[in-house]
């Protein structure tokens, strides 16, 4: 005679791990996007500042010609709120040769000048010359002007008026090209990763130049195993990772193979947000909501956070 013996109910299966992830970053991400209005503000403006330098120089008030957009705007690189939008003007180059003939900074003698000319379109501004710009401070989002010099290699030479003066060559076109290189290899992670270090760069107020982090994060994705994955929690633990390896290097810019120091002042606050990321990881992986949403604000504010 046989008897059946009651079966113990099967213990429950864990839910995978890092099911938050991909909903979290998806909706950091959509907060980074500047809005329309701060897109067309922006656009008025530096539309309003190279059109002025043209009627200066060139004798009328076309804004695309002479210059080009750098930087955030032209790389498609933008956090909101945008702090700032960068312009390359190209000179007459007889304007070269009349600085050459003088005497002293002449590199900021430039800046001054392209400051004057621009006083007279915006009198009431208080325009500067600061290093290797000249600042418009409009006050929801300053336009920042680089006077240059269009050389026959396609670079360009602009002045730097800091350490008594000197020209230095930059490549725009080439660092555009390997950025979008980059971001079509990685279905989009170089820009994401970018825009998420400019974020923690601002949130933990980190002392690298936006130009560094851009140079890093191509570096880093050249590499690293899981850039077409989508992985966003570990490739951004990664990155802090790798950033730390070049505390007091350079990188190479891309086109004219100078080579720039990246310095140390940043260091600090990156071994922070290391060991944040990676508290922030382990409670991805078990599905604790809300403190990983908790380690992800303390890193990038309040764009990002927990979904319950």
């Amino acid at each position: 005679m046989s008897f059946l013996v009651p079966l113990s109910p099967a213990p429950p299966v864990p839910p995978p791990g890092w099911m938050f992830v991909g909903q979290r970053f998806s909706a950091f991400m959509q907060r980074l996007g500047i809005t329309e209005q701060q897109a067309v503000d922006g656009t008025r403006k530096q539309m309003g500042v190279r059109a002025a330098l043209n009627r200066w120089y060139y004798g009328h008030g076309e804004a695309t010609q002479n210059s080009l957009l750098i930087g955030s705007w032209a790389k498609t690189l933008r956090v909101a709120p945008p702090r700032d939008i960068d312009v390359l003007f190209c000179m007459p180059v007889d304007i070269f040769h009349r600085y050459e003939a003088r005497a002293g900074n002449r590199q900021s003698q430039l800046l001054q000048e392209v400051r004057s000319a621009l006083s007279q379109t915006y009198p009431q501004t208080a325009i500067r010359g600061d290093g290797q710009v000249v600042v418009v401070p409009f006050a929801t989002m300053p336009v920042e002007v680089i006077p240059a010099f269009r050389l026959d290699t396609g670079q360009y030479l602009i002045a730097d008026a800091n350490g008594g003066g000197s020209y230095r060559t930059t490549d725009p076109w080439a660092e555009l090209s390997v950025l979008e290189a980059s971001d079509r290899a990685t279905f989009g992670a170089t820009r994401r990763l970018i825009r998420m270090a400019k974020q923690l760069q601002r949130n933990a107020h980190a002392q690298i130049k936006s130009l560094m982090i851009e140079r890093l994060s191509v570096a880093f994705l050249e590499t690293w195993q899981h850039a077409t994955a989508g992985y966003e929690d570990w490739m951004v633990r990664d990155f802090f990772e790798f950033m730390l390896r070049y505390v007091g290097g350079s990188v190479q810019m891309p086109g004219t193979g100078e080579w720039v120091s990246i310095g140390d002042a940043w260091a600090s606050r990156t071994r922070t947000a290391l060991a944040t990321a990676q508290r922030a990881c382990q409670y991805e992986a078990v599905n604790a909501d809300r403190r990983a949403g908790a380690e992800w604000r303390s890193l990038f504010g309040s764009a990002i956070g927990s979904l319950s």
